[in-house]
């Protein structure tokens, strides 16, 4: 017979392996990631400048599933490395636009080397991998 508390034993708990294996993930990051002086958040906001130069802040949270309240003191500090500039559209002086500095763009060639190194050191196949892949998505709505 089943006790009504067993939904909130960890084993039963699919969050808990979701944010242990984040967690993980980000720890093994951390080593690749340091020689370029970046965090895990400042490296996937140039992963998306990389690939479009310029995007308003509104549709840089929303890629990344970020707040402006998160967002902003992280473009501030990356501004303050040269890494990218944010103006104000004059169009609409509410729209602050993100794009990549020459110093950021730089970085692109360093960090080339680092999505290998990170499928080398998870132990999934390039299918499981895929898999997870959509299935994260899927849970994210995306």
């Amino acid at each position: 017979m089943s006790d009504k508390f067993d939904c909130l034993k960890l084993e039963n708990q699919l969050c808990f392996p979701l944010y242990a294996a984040s967690r993980e993930v980000l720890r093994r990051y951390t080593p690749l990631l340091k020689p370029l002086d970046l965090t895990y958040t400042q490296y996937i906001v140039l992963m998306v400048l990389w690939e479009q130069q310029e995007i308003s802040v509104c549709e840089l949270g929303k890629k990344l599933f970020l707040d402006t309240g998160t967002l902003s003191p992280l473009l501030k500090s990356m501004e303050k490395k040269d890494l990218l500039t944010r103006t104000r559209a004059k169009s609409d002086e509410r729209i602050v636009n993100v794009a990549i500095t020459k110093e950021g763009m730089a970085l692109r060639e360093k960090a080339a080397d680092i999505p290998p190194a990170m499928g080398s050191c998870l132990s999934l196949s390039q299918e499981e991998a895929a898999e997870l892949y959509r299935l994260l998505y899927k849970l994210l709505n995306v």
